[in-house]
């Protein structure tokens, strides 16, 4: 999928900023050559292209492990628009994601892997798909959330086959109380996909059967899931339990409180804790009704909401999401922007994202003080600035 980006071959200097590194916040300069880096020091010869991100904060580009649109757009319903979307993502800090197509008739899965597979339109310089999360549609009918039913499967032995990273799939959220579950989950796994658990109604040890067998995240912990009760843990106390599992969390003061946001944060951060989305086509948009998949959707000032009334997405943004998390839970900015950029390319196995670090790809953002996007390089271009701040200024020779 990097063909996408097509570095330019000149290089781009980011100076004066607070560099998030392997080693915290050090203030240093970074050099971009060919899309990616290839130096992070005290001070790099400004030649070439060169971004000021003086009183700073540079750090890995974001990446969003589950969204299902934006601007207008929803990936199910039209896959297309995954290029549209992707385009206008760096304006929230993003550098890349996993399109998310949810619960919906034969074909639509076709559809966006074809969408991924014929590439994007000339020119584009927005943030990279990595492939696509299908949350579905093998989930729990009691814990189906905005996912039509009619369109609901058992797991299918053949999806272990049909899905995998060759095939643009790199992330399945399924329920594993369902037949058939456990032995897909075990076949994606050794295909390279990540499997989640989510959607579901599991008991705690059937969801500990899911993580033996190669489940290794949760999606949107505590929504779509039994409620955690002290004689009944269930998928919830399983994964915050389990040590090897990484939660996927929305942290948009909607979908959990606050001190629920505290909990999950104190069980599983800093290394396990993924910050998500989970938008919806109302993301970037204007008040209205919008689609997810084939349901409905309107926006309200308690988020996006389906006819029953049910939460169905978020229309949080991902740089908006590490600002709720050091207020919610007063981690430090590094464990906020690591949690929104190097945990979910680590969960993906991503070696070239999420770090600032010589070899890496050059995918950066650049926040102030306030933690807001000021400017955001994708593989070495700069493809949002916000003029308004010195950091934001577009590149000057």
């Amino acid at each position: 999928m990097d063909r996408a980006i097509a570095p330019r071959g000149d290089r781009l200097v980011v100076v004066g900023g607070r560099v998030l590194s392997a080693g915290g916040l050090v203030d240093a300069d970074v050099l971009i050559e060919d899309g990616r880096i290839r130096a992070v020091a005290s001070e790099v010869p400004r030649r070439g292209r060169v971004l000021d991100a003086e009183g700073c904060v540079v750090a890995p580009g974001l990446v969003d492990l589950q969204i299902n649109g934006g601007f207008g757009h929803d990936f199910t319903s039209d896959p297309a628009s995954i290029w549209a979307v992707g385009a206008l993502l760096p304006s929230f800090g993003v550098t890349a994601f996993l399109p998310t197509i949810i619960t919906a008739a034969e074909g639509a899965v076709d559809g966006a892997r074809s969408a991924l597979a014929a590439g994007p339109p000339v020119g584009y310089a927005g943030a990279q798909p990595l492939g696509l999360h299908l949350e579905g549609p093998a989930i729990s009918p009691r814990r189906r959330g905005t996912h039509d039913r009619r369109f609901l499967r058992e797991p299918r032995a053949e999806w272990a086959r049909e899905w995998d990273p060759d095939r643009h799939v790199r992330m399945v959220t399924l329920a594993p109380e369902l037949p058939g579950a456990l032995p897909l989950i075990a076949a994606l796994g050794a295909a390279g996909v990540v499997v989640a658990v989510g959607h579901t109604d599991a008991s705690y040890d059937q969801t500990r059967e899911a993580i033996e067998a190669g489940a290794t995240a949760a999606t949107h912990v505590f929504n779509a899931m039994p409620p955690l009760h002290h004689r009944r843990p269930g998928a919830v106390g399983a994964v915050l339990t389990a040590s090897e599992v990484t939660v996927g969390t929305i942290v948009d003061g909607i979908h959990l409180h606050p001190a629920i946001v505290r909990l999950v944060w104190e069980m599983k951060g800093p290394d396990r804790f993924v910050l998500v989305t989970d938008a919806v086509a109302v993301m970037g948009s204007s008040p209205g009704t919008y689609r997810l998949g084939g349901i409905e959707v309107t926006a309200t000032e308690d988020g996006p909401r389906n006819p029953d009334g049910g939460l169905a997405g978020s229309a949080l943004t991902l740089d908006e999401a590490i600002r709720n998390l050091v207020e919610f839970t007063g981690c430090s900015i590094a464990e906020a922007i690591a949690a929104a950029s190097t945990n979910p390319a680590r969960l993906v196995g991503d070696r070239h994202r999420g770090t600032v670090a010589i070899g890496a790809r050059g995918d950066l953002v650049v926040l102030d003080a306030e933690l807001r996007v000021r400017a955001t390089v994708v593989g070495g271009d700069v493809v949002d600035a916000d003029p308004r701040s010195g950091a934001g200024s577009p590149p000057v020779p």
